[in-house]
């Protein structure tokens, strides 16, 4: 019942998880951070683009599951910087276009490799 997804259109694993778990219809992701899949290197210029990358990464382990970000049900976000709320939700809201996902959005005291942002989903079929 339980199948592991992997692909090379994220980023691999940093430490003793998966990017993915799928049991039955319901898939979990791993955090993702704003590795660069192809270059192995960290997407940092600014907010945006480390959140466009993030939801890539996402959006890449969905598709290895054979999903999309429709099936997304629930987000959530951590956040170095509650200030950067309103620039992350901006880029966020691009990948999805209707019925959003429910998430929380938590700030938090340090993240993996020092990023601005990580974030893990729920989805289903």
């Amino acid at each position: 019942m339980k199948r592991i997804i992997e692909t090379d259109k994220a980023p691999a694993p940093i430490g003793p998880y998966s990017q993915a778990v799928q049991y039955g219809d319901m898939l979990f992701l791993s955090g993702q951070i704003a590795i660069n899949p192809a270059s192995g290197d960290l997407i940092d210029q600014d907010i945006e683009a480390e959140t466009r990358q993030v939801m890539e990464n996402i959006k890449a382990t969905l598709n290895a599951a054979g999903m999309t970000m429709d099936n997304v049900i629930k987000t959530s976000i951590f956040i170095l910087d509650m200030g950067l709320f309103s620039r992350i939700n901006e880029i966020y809201g691009q990948y999805f276009e209707s019925d959003y996902p429910a998430r929380e959005t938590v700030a938090v005291k340090t993240l993996p490799k020092n990023v601005n942002i990580e974030i893990s989903v729920i989805a289903g079929k």
